[in-house]
């Protein structure tokens, strides 16, 4: 399931050296693009590289007026806005990572130990030397579509706030953040912390930063019961015909997948009373000796509850955008499905593929039930039920090469953007609306002004 914003621009501690005493800013100022009033006859504060286009002539065109001040957007020290406890959450992550690498390691080694002493290791050779490469660049490329379907959701998430210092790049990272620690951390347990970190790193206050999470989070899992459900509805008794009864283990992987998702949904609802359960229990383990931590799980029950409920709760103001971003999710879902049916067709094997998503889809929620990096077990014995009659002989071969697209490549990929951050300054939203307006002065030109017929887009 899957954002770093530059400290350029004005930074907090000049702007408030050539403010006038009345006018100061007071300290630690909300880490996002904010208006300040400085006189232009004693500023000598140094615009960024790229600043927005509008604060010079701004300023140029107010300087003659006495003692009107004017109006210069800058942004406060991203640096500053992060927490101790943002930065030793993604140390933690980090430190997961490292021990899942060693982990996994011993796994591939398990895994070709297990081909040479079973005697598969001739057919496993044999079986990648027939395959069309093609098909698995196809593939690879199905990833990256997955890739960017899930920035373009973020993007949908905060392009109506003109004030929001995220930048593309920023979120290109917390996706990648996103698909590298859910895939090397237990359980994904290292992915939220690690996106929120750089959600605040790139000048969001944790707040906003857990509120954005937190339903990119809710419409991830709502999209995956979604698009179960319709699956289900599809090849039902195609599961039913080739699994007979082990298949309701998949129904109740998928029963248990639609509760999680309303139980999500009824914490956003009803934060004060779950947060009452919450403190019930958390007293109750603490009388019995089975917390260890107790002050962050009391934090986490009486303040990330409420945090998580009014994110949710702001973002859903704005339906349209909300449903936007859950079409995304189905679609990036979509793509995440298909790769098996990429990889049969590189071994010349017919396959359907709506069979092929309904049976990956069944295969994410046996993955995600295993509480292990990258869903160790759970991926290999899934994929050996769902996709090995269609594969045959070839399946070792197979879950190789779907392993390899679908978990190690993009783990590797997902690395070296986790570093990206954006340095202009300037909000998404001014950045598309200035995109629009060049897109509309072209078509202008290319329609002959008004009268000559053509269409006018009018950008608001």
């Amino acid at each position: 399931m899957p954002g770093t914003g530059g400290s350029e621009g004005f930074v907090a501690e000049d702007a408030d050296k050539n403010v006038p005493a009345a006018q100061k800013r007071p300290k630690a100022p909300k880490p996002q693009v904010v208006g300040a009033k400085v006189s232009p006859a004693k500023s000598k504060a140094k615009l960024a590289p790229k600043a927005t286009g509008a604060a010079p002539k701004a300023a140029a065109g107010s300087a003659p007026k006495a003692g009107a001040g004017a109006k210069v957007k800058y942004r406060v020290n991203a640096v500053k806005a992060v927490s101790a406890q943002d930065r030793e959450a993604d140390k933690q992550s980090m430190g997961q990572v490292h021990k899942s690498l060693v982990f996994l390691g011993i796994v591939t080694l398990a895994y070709l130990a297990y081909l040479i002493f079973s005697g598969q290791m001739d057919v496993f050779l044999s079986s990648l030397s027939q395959v069309d490469s093609s098909w698995i660049l196809r593939g690879a490329l199905c990833y990256l579509v997955y890739y960017a379907i899930g920035v373009s959701a973020y993007v949908l998430s905060v392009v109506a706030d003109p004030n929001s210092p995220v930048g593309v790049r920023d979120l290109m990272s917390v996706e990648a953040a996103g698909i590298f620690f859910m895939n090397l951390t237990p359980n994904g347990m290292g992915a939220a912390p690690a996106q929120i970190y750089r959600l605040t790193r790139s000048g969001l206050s944790v707040g906003g930063a857990g509120a954005l999470h937190s339903t990119r989070f809710i419409m991830y899992e709502a999209g995956e019961g979604i698009f179960a459900a319709i699956m289900l509805i599809f090849r039902l008794d195609y599961f039913l015909n080739s699994f007979g009864d082990f298949i309701i283990i998949g129904i109740l992987l998928f029963a248990f997948k639609i509760l999680e998702c309303v139980v999500l949904f009824a914490i956003c609802a009803y934060p004060k009373f779950f947060s009452s359960i919450g403190n019930w229990v958390l007293r109750f383990a603490n009388k019995h000796g089975w917390v260890k931590d107790y002050d962050h799980w009391y934090q986490v029950v009486n303040n990330q509850i409420m945090e998580f409920s009014d994110g949710f709760k702001s973002a859903a103001k704005n339906r349209g955008d909300l449903i936007g971003v859950l079409v995304l999710t189905l679609l990036q879902l979509g793509c995440l499905y298909a790769l098996p049916w990429f990889v049969l067709n590189a071994f010349g094997k017919e396959a359907d593929l709506i069979t092929c998503l309904a049976s990956g889809s069944m295969l994410e929620l046996l993955t995600s039930a295993i509480p292990l990096p990258g869903g160790t077990g759970g991926a290999e014995g899934g994929f050996a039920l769902l996709f090995g009659k269609m594969f045959g002989a070839q399946a070792s071969a197979g879950f190789v090469l779907w392993r390899a697209i679908e978990y190690f490549l993009p783990t590797l990929c997902a690395a070296p953007l986790l570093g990206l951050r954006s340095t202009s300054g300037e909000s998404i939203n001014h950045r598309f609306k200035r995109y629009g307006a060049r897109l509309h002065g072209l078509f202008s030109r290319r329609g002959g002004g008004k009268g000559s017929g053509g269409i006018k887009i009018t950008f608001k």
